[in-house]
């Protein structure tokens, strides 16, 4: 059976990545990207089309196109990418009209995936070993990113009770390394100096970038409804991580912020990710195995493909081509009636 499938967040990463492992399937019939600027990577068969953040013209795009599935990449995890307000204009206002489109009267809609964080359940002395997909949260929301993916998945949680017809997928993704994601934690992990939280060497796990990119279109093409924790097998000391990736580690004092803060300019440490390196994150990923999924990596083997990548780049000295999208040209070789072969051969 033919799909016809709308990915939010097209001019982001992952948006982006959905979109070209998505072309990929002949099933596929429809592919449409939503996006709040340019995208990063070159569509071949998906459409295209720039919206504002919170997602206001959805309504109106998802009765037209008839799409069947919504796979939402676009949930800020970073609580540096952007500004509190924004962050709370695109993970809640934005999830809301989403659900709102998806939900009304008529709609075509069928199957919601939504890619959010293991953020949710927060880092703290008082949590369990391993959070389960039904654990909760044992400490207060301390941070704006945190609050803004538990509203956001809150949303959707209320969704998929009041709209037992449409399939609803949340899958809550472990701390991501890989060959061309850059993130808060990557950024320090390629520096000479790393921060660390003086007294602790907590324990963490990994998923590496493709893997995300194989659970979503698995879910997806799958039909697969639930709430699912993925992360790569086993779990690493960060200590063990700063050795693999050859960074010294500069303890930080964890009880004065007027320490961190300055440092804070040095390092990327957001306040997640100060949680973090005091307390780590563990997370059960049965519930995905048992729906068929493997992974490729391992939480050990996310850190050796990320940091084998970056040395690659300092040794050839060149970091990846970015892609700027040009409608006017894009839509020529797509559909004018002088192209006759590849563009890009």
């Amino acid at each position: 059976m033919s799909r016809r499938v709308l990915v939010t967040g097209a001019d982001t990463f992952w948006g982006g990545r959905m979109i070209q492992a998505l072309e990929t399937d002949p099933a596929m019939d429809v592919i449409l990207g939503l996006g709040t600027g340019a995208p990063l990577v070159p569509f071949e068969r998906a459409e295209f089309v720039r919206t504002d953040s919170n997602y206001s013209i959805l309504h109106r795009i998802v009765r037209a196109t008839r799409v069947d599935t919504i796979l939402h990449t676009f949930l800020i995890t970073n609580s540096t990418a952007v500004p509190r307000r924004v962050m709370h204009e695109i993970n809640v206002i934005g999830t809301m009209n989403l659900l709102a489109a998806a939900g009304s009267a008529g709609s075509p809609v069928r199957h919601i995936v939504v890619k959010s964080s293991t953020l949710v359940y927060g880092s703290a002395a008082s949590d369990p070993y391993t959070f389960e997909e039904a654990t909760k949260r044992t400490s207060p929301v301390r941070n704006s990113v945190e609050r803004a993916l538990i509203e956001a998945e809150g949303l959707v949680r209320d969704f998929s009770e009041d709209n037992p017809g449409t399939k609803v997928t949340v899958l809550r993704f472990a701390n991501v390394l890989g060959t061309h994601l850059t993130t808060p934690l990557s950024r320090n992990l390629s520096r000479p100096l790393c921060p660390a939280i003086f007294g602790y060497d907590p324990l963490l796990q990994f998923v590496e970038e493709d893997d995300v990119i194989r659970a979503l279109v698995h879910v997806t093409k799958g039909g697969i409804p639930g709430l699912y924790n993925v992360a790569g097998a086993g779990r690493l000391p960060w200590s063990e991580v700063a050795a693999i990736c050859g960074t010294h580690l500069v303890p930080l004092c964890p009880y004065s912020p007027l320490k961190i803060r300055p440092l804070g300019r040095l390092f990327d440490l957001p306040e997640e990710l100060r949680d973090l390196l005091r307390y780590g994150r563990g997370v059960d990923t049965r519930r995905l195995a048992a729906t068929g999924f493997t992974y490729n990596s391992s939480s050990a083997g996310a850190v050796q493909t990320f940091i084998r990548a970056q040395r690659l780049r300092r040794q050839s000295g060149r970091e990846p081509v970015s892609y700027r999208y040009e409608h006017d040209v894009e839509q020529f070789f797509r559909h004018s009636p002088s192209v006759i072969g590849n563009a890009d051969g």
